[in-house]
C-alpha cells in the first residue's frame, strides 16, 4: 500500500507512475483522494479543538460550587463539546476507511529503470544463458512425453478433481520430490536461507498483507466457515503469503537483518480469467508445487538484494543445465505489488517458446506497510521503527521445472535423460524410460 502522505504531497508524480503502468488514476479513485485527505485533516483538527475545549471546561468544573447553575451549565457545555467531537471523530474514521479502500486497490509505483509498457511486448530481455538444445528429431511437448512414459496422468487427475489437476506416477512423482529437495538444499546450503514450513491455509489478513486481497479474490480458493465453524481461511496461492507475513506486526532488530527464508509449499490458484489458456499439460494448474525465497531487507539494501535473489534463482536453472533468459518486465506487465520484477523464462522446445519459470520482485515498502513489517536500526533502542522492504521469487516453480527437463532433456527414443545435479536425489537414476 502506498503512503497516503506521500501520495497527497506528490500527486502528479504518483499519477505519472500509474500511467506508466497503463492505469487510469481516475478509475482507481484518485480524483477523490485529495478531497478525502483534506476532509480527514479537517475532522482531526476539529476533533482536537473540541476535545481541548471540553478538557478545559472539565478542569473548571470542580472550582464551581457543587450543584450551582454555573456548574450545571458547564457540565452541559462539556457534554455538547464531547458530542460534537464524536461527530468529527466519526467523519475522520469514515474518511480513513474510504482512503484505505482506495489505497488497497492502487498498485505499487514502478522503479525509474522499469520500462514503460502495457503488456509483455514491452518487456526487455536482459541476458540469456546456455544454448538452445538441438535435436535431430522433432521435439515433443511434455504432455505427450509424460503420457507416453507413463509418468503424467491428466485423465485420472481430472477424474479426481476436474480440469487442471494431474497425477504424477513413478519417476514423475520422484522427480517432483527430488526437485523440491534439490532446490531447498541449494538455497539453504549455498545461499544461506533459513528453511520454513508454513501453513497452507491462511487468514484474509495475510493475503491483504502481500496484496492478493482485496483485488484478486477471484483467483483464490476459499474455505468458508459453515455450521459451528468460526473461521474463513484461504488456500495459499504461493508461499510468499505465509512467509512474508511471519513477522507481520513485529518490530525486528536491525542487527538481525536481512532475514532470508525459503519454503516449499503446494500452491492453489483458481486461475480466474484464464479459461482456454494453457489447458494442456502442467503449465497452468489449480494445484502446483513451488519453492519460494523471501527476503526482508533494509531499504538501502533492497536493490542489491533483488539482484542477488534473482541470481540465486538463476543458479538453480544453471545447476540443472536448463537454457533460459532473464527478462525485465515493463511497468504494465508487473504484478500489482511489485516495483521491479525480473522473470526467468525457460526454453520449451516442444512448444517452441520461452515460458516463465520464476518471477523475482522487489516490493519496496508496499507490502510492509500493509503487513506492519518494521525494524529498529541496530544499536539505537530509541530510534523510530522503519518499514522494511520485502522481496520474493520462485526458486523455482517445481512443475514447470519438470516440464523444462522433460522437453530439454528428451531423447530420440522417447526417454528423458536426468540432469546430473538431480541424480543423487533419485538414487543415481540417469534416464526416465517407459513404465
Amino acid at each position: 500500500m502506498l503512503d497516503l502522505r506521500y501520495v497527497v504531497d506528490h500527486l502528479e508524480a504518483v499519477e505519472a507512475g500509474l500511467r506508466k503502468r497503463h492505469k487510469d488514476p481516475a478509475e482507481l479513485g484518485f480524483d477523490r483522494l485529495k478531497e478525502l485527505a483534506d476532509a480527514r485533516r479537517q475532522a482531526i483538527r476539529a476533533n482536537e479543538s473540541l476535545r481541548q475545549e471540553q478538557n478545559a471546561a472539565s478542569a473548571q468544573f470542580p472550582k464551581l460550587p457543587k450543584g450551582s447553575p454555573e456548574q450545571n451549565e458547564l457540565r452541559e457545555r462539556a457534554r455538547r463539546l464531547g458530542d460534537e467531537a464524536k461527530v468529527f471523530e466519526a467523519k475522520k474514521d469514515e474518511a480513513e476507511a474510504a482512503i484505505e479502500d482506495i489505497l488497497l486497490r492502487v498498485p505499487n509505483l514502478p522503479d525509474d529503470d522499469v520500462p514503460e509498457g502495457g503488456d509483455e511486448t514491452a518487456n526487455v530481455v536482459v541476458s540469456t544463458w546456455g544454448e538452445r538444445p538441438a535435436f535431430d528429431f522433432k521435439p515433443r511437448d511434455h504432455h505427450d512425453l509424460g503420457e507416453s512414459l507413463g509418468i503424467l496422468d491428466f485423465e485420472r487427475g481430472a477424474k479426481l478433481s476436474g480440469a487442471r489437476f494431474t497425477v504424477l506416477w513413478g519417476a514423475g512423482a520422484a522427480m517432483e520430490r527430488a526437485l523440491v529437495s534439490f532446490m531447498l538444499d541449494l538455497h539453504v546450503h549455498a545461499h544461506g536461507y533459513t528453511e520454513a514450513y508454513p501453513p497452507f491455509l491462511v487468514k484474509g489478513d495475510a493475503l491483504r498483507g502481500t496484496g492478493q486481497l482485496p483485488k484478486f479474490e477471484a483467483d483464490l480458493f476459499k474455505i468458508a466457515a459453515t455450521g459451528e465453524r468460526s473461521y474463513d481461511l484461504y488456500l495459499i496461492p504461493t508461499a510468499e503469503v505465509p512467509v512474508t507475513n511471519l513477522h507481520g506486526g513485529e518490530i525486528l532488530d536491525g542487527a538481525t537483518l536481512p532475514r532470508k527464508y525459503t519454503a516449499y509449499t503446494p500452491c492453489f490458484r483458481a486461475e480466474a480469467g484464464t479459461y482456454g489458456k494453457d489447458t494442456r499439460g502442467l503449465i497452468r494448474q489449480h494445484q502446483f508445487d513451488k519453492v519460494e525465497v523471501v527476503r526482508l531487507e533494509r531499504p538501502e539494501d533492497s536493490a542489491a538484494a533483488h539482484e542477488a535473489l534473482t541470481g540465486e534463482a538463476e543458479a538453480v536453472l544453471r545447476a540443472l543445465g536448463l537454457h533460459y533468459r532473464k527478462v525485465l518486465l515493463c511497468a504494465g506487465d508487473m504484478g500489482a505489488a511489485a516495483r521491479k520484477t525480473y522473470d526467468l523464462e525457460v526454453w520449451l522446445p516442444g512448444q517452441g517458446a520461452y515460458r516463465e519459470i520464476s518471477s523475482c520482485s522487489n516490493f519496496g515498502d508496499y507490502q510492509a506497510r500493509r503487513a506492519g513489517l518494521k525494524y529498529r536500526p541496530a544499536g539505537d533502542a530509541k530510534a523510530k521503527p522503519r518499514l522494511l522492504h520485502t522481496l520474493n521469487g520462485s526458486g523455482l516453480a517445481v512443475g514447470r521445472t519438470l516440464v523444462a527437463i522433460l522437453e530439454q532433456y528428451q531423447q530420440a527414443d522417447g526417454s528423458v535423460a536426468v540432469p546430473a545435479a538431480l541424480r543423487p536425489y533419485l538414487r543415481g537414476l540417469e534416464r526416465v524410460t517407459k513404465r
